[in-house]
């Protein structure tokens, strides 16, 4: 199983916005965060907006902030906002029409399903606000800092 990238690459530029306290970051700060394009924040962040996580300004003094305060956004409203399933299970057929994969497959993916909704029901628990007390208390911990212009060192 993989974990979704989608999901972590938004958590981690979420919680970047978050130490931000409301002041905008443009697509190209964002990308830095993650080490990707630009684009690639937009069509991702596109899904938050649309969502009410995150809204976005164009102009001088523009870019992207929270909508929501950090406390009333689960990582569930983010993973919904973008789509898709939480766990990537590549899952291939090598003898299409076998009985016996037939059997194999439909059992894995009813518990893959089942194992998708308890983590489902866990991410609805976690708000952007506890990730980021999360992170702050093992920079802490660790001697590191963790602030609005750059990542934990």
């Amino acid at each position: 199983m993989k974990r979704n990238e989608r999901l972590s690459v938004a958590l981690h530029v979420l919680l970047h916005m978050v130490e931000r306290d409301g002041e905008p970051m443009t697509s190209a700060e964002m990308a830095a965060c993650v080490d990707t394009n630009p684009v690639v924040i937009r069509r991702s962040f596109a899904g938050l907006r649309e969502a009410g996580i995150v809204q976005s300004d164009k102009g001088h003094g523009g870019g992207w902030r929270l909508a929501r305060a950090p406390r009333e956004v689960s990582l569930m409203d983010v993973q919904q906002a973008l789509g898709g399933h939480i766990v990537a299970v590549a899952a291939r057929e090598e003898s299409p029409g076998c009985l016996v994969e037939r059997g194999v497959v439909d059992a894995v993916d009813d518990a893959l399903l089942e194992a998708e909704r308890v983590v489902e029901a866990r991410l609805a628990k976690i708000t952007l606000a506890d990730l980021a007390k999360d992170v702050r208390r093992i920079a802490k911990a660790t001697g590191h800092s963790f602030g609005a212009n750059h990542h934990v060192v």
